[in-house]
């Protein structure tokens, strides 16, 4: 199963963020930041932060499929994810934990996501909504610390356009979600 994830990840090389970046890298660690203008209110953005199954790539996830993701928006809430197994035995991941939910305007998140559930390392997964033009600016950002087998350098560019492939999916439902009220 890692190495299917891995590979998930390593195919997301070819997706271009837009504004987004590694901002810092050492042996320890490094940072990505991501950014996006949508065309909606804070307050969409927000409840959709909380429906990852609406905008999470189904080809970054356990399971295969976004419809099995979950996201609670609260202090404790869990990102969390249900993988059908066999006879009826559902298994389980969890991706993150809610450490702070600001409504409409911020929630972060703690935890390894992906190939990096399988090494010693913190994430801190943060999204930021702004006011920007008629709509919002999304910043997200995720810093990871810790010790990872393969090396900080190599993985921290695939974090950061898997992360951004995320984004462009919650944008993209955000404007679906506002453009339906119109």
């Amino acid at each position: 199963m890692r190495k299917i994830i891995a590979l998930g990840w390593a195919g997301a090389a070819m997706v271009a963020p837009a504004h987004g970046a590694v901002t810092a890298s050492s042996d320890i660690g490094f940072a990505v930041e991501n950014s996006v203008d949508v065309a909606a209110d804070a307050g969409t953005v927000y409840r959709l932060l909380g429906q990852p199954g609406r905008w999470w790539s189904k080809e970054h996830s356990f399971s295969g499929n976004a419809a099995n993701l979950s996201l609670k928006p609260v202090a404790g809430g869990c990102f969390c994810e249900t993988v059908p197994g066999q006879g009826g035995q559902a298994g389980s991941v969890e991706h993150a934990r809610v450490v702070y939910a600001a409504p409409d305007r911020q929630l972060r998140l703690s935890g390894a996501l992906g190939p990096l559930q399988a090494e010693a390392v913190t994430g801190t997964l943060n999204f930021d909504i702004v006011p920007a033009g008629k709509g919002v600016r999304i910043v997200m950002s995720y810093v990871v610390g810790g010790y990872v087998r393969m090396g900080t350098a190599k993985i921290a560019p695939v974090v950061d356009r898997v992360l951004a492939e995320q984004l462009a999916g919650l944008k993209r439902a955000a404007e679906a979600a506002a453009g339906s009220r119109h």
